[in-house]
């Protein structure tokens, strides 16, 4: 990551950047477009006493509903039209992967190129839909229930409030739905990955704000501090040290003769990642997670033991429950996102197809196998890691209450995120230097052409 940041520094310097109007372009609508997500996350819902729902937030907030806020940017403390997020969109895109694995008319469809993803792509933004107004509904009957030390937190309940905060609710969600998608078609970086880095990163100083005021008045020692952000910058290096990680298979092409010129005759490798997967599963488990634990928190009666009570407690922060599934996803979802990524029996067609082999390993059938063995080795590698970045850090915020923003997920997203990016940027001003090296060949070449003439 340094050296990547080192290279874009020297290009800025050198005033590559200015000279790119494509990649200008490109950052100011994706900054512009993350400026419009973080104003929409203070517009509040009508109805619902902000002031309310922030102490009930502070009061449950050390559960499932404190990590949902961390990955809604404070938006749900506080209500808002965005109070959803972009997770609705995430748990169908996690339903619609499992079905096209499961489905054989939707694997053809997954088959057919851009003309099948995009019929993919529909079904998923119906089903985010569906998800949408089941979460907003869920969440507009529970706020009806609650109150705080200031009155209700919804003055005038019934079925109006209902069908307007679920409007309300699903249009923000498709908003930014709608926004993310145009971030990755219009900006840089991935749009649904830099909508939750983005609500992570604003809340990070008022993290670390509290954290040292948890130091100052004695709630931490000042040496549990420091060893704590020491760790945070320990995970930094691992994630961006095991995110470089990858395993090269070299690869061999044949020499092919076509007229009097020899072709071919290549040795190149095949990079494979050892995090295939990348931020997704522990964000796939969050959000499934949270799904009936959100649930369970708004609509319990605390007062009364009764089993979404029990739901709410059993998937606290640091609770066995919590853990094991959270562990559960991770590894399941590291495993079926690769598996959705790459495709070995694919990679070994297309290499034959092309003259290619791996050096010992027959072509066809046992380069596929061959593929697989080392994909399943590295993604267990894969998964191992994940989990410990992940579950480490949630016994610590369980035990000692150190805000979520330092916990290893939201770590992981921002350190992937921000080098998924600044490669995008990188191979952005790749591209514009090549262009402009073309641009001057062909000048120069016209150049000649009168002198040759001339001769």
């Amino acid at each position: 990551m340094a050296s990547a940041a080192e290279q874009l520094a020297a290009n800025l310097n050198f005033g590559v950047l200015g000279k790119a109007t494509e990649l200008k372009k490109r950052i100011w609508f994706t900054l512009g477009a993350l400026i419009v997500y973080r104003i929409g996350s203070y517009v509040p819902v009508p109805g619902v006493d902000a002031a309310v729902m922030g102490e009930l937030l502070n009061q449950m907030g050390g559960g499932i509903l404190g990590m949902f806020d961390m990955f809604t940017g404070g938006a749900l403390g506080r209500m808002t039209v965005f109070a959803l997020n972009i997770m609705p969109y995430i748990s169908a895109s996690i339903i619609v992967q499992l079905m096209t694995a499961a489905i054989p008319s939707w694997e053809t469809l997954k088959k057919e190129g851009e003309t099948g993803r995009k019929k993919l792509n529909q079904y998923t933004r119906y089903l985010t839909v569906l998800i949408a107004v089941f979460q907003a509904y869920g969440i507009a009957v529970g706020l009806e229930s609650l109150r705080g030390s200031f009155g209700p937190a919804v003055h005038d309940p019934g079925l109006f409030f209902r069908i307007s905060t679920v409007i309300t609710l699903v249009g923000g969600t498709m908003f930014l739905m709608w926004l993310g998608e145009q971030i990755t078609a219009r900006g840089v970086g991935n749009g649904i990955s830099l909508i939750i880095f983005a609500g992570i990163v604003a809340n990070l100083p008022s993290a670390l704000a509290s954290t040292l005021e948890l130091g100052r008045t004695g709630a931490l020692s000042t040496f549990f501090i420091i060893f704590f952000l020491l760790a945070a910058l320990a995970i930094i290096a691992a994630v961006v040290f095991i995110e470089r990680a990858q395993r090269r298979i070299p690869v061999q092409y044949p020499k092919r003769q076509v007229g009097n010129r020899m072709f071919g005759g290549e040795n190149t490798h095949l990079p494979l990642k050892l995090n295939t997967a990348g931020v997704m599963p522990p964000i796939f488990a969050s959000s499934l997670l949270l799904l009936p634990a959100t649930f369970a928190a708004f609509q319990t009666d605390r007062s009364e033991p009764s089993i979404l009570t029990d739901i709410a407690n059993l998937l606290g922060h640091g609770q066995p429950l919590y853990m094991l599934l959270y562990l559960a996803g991770i590894v399941f979802f590291a495993f079926f996102y690769t598996a959705v990524v790459f495709n070995p029996q694919e990679t070994a067609d297309n290499l034959r197809k092309y003259g290619g082999f791996v050096p010992g390993i027959r072509p066809g059938q046992q380069t596929a196998d061959y593929f697989d063995r080392v994909l399943t080795r590295l993604t267990a590698v894969g998964a191992v890691y994940l989990a410990i970045i992940c579950l480490v850090p949630e016994v610590l915020i369980a035990n000692y209450g150190v805000p979520f923003y330092f916990g290893g997920t939201s770590l992981l997203i921002i350190v992937s995120v921000t080098m998924d990016t600044v490669a995008q940027v990188q191979s952005h001003l790749f591209a514009h230097q090549y262009e402009g090296l073309i641009k001057k060949a062909r000048l120069g070449g016209r150049g000649t052409q009168p002198g040759a003439r001339g001769r």
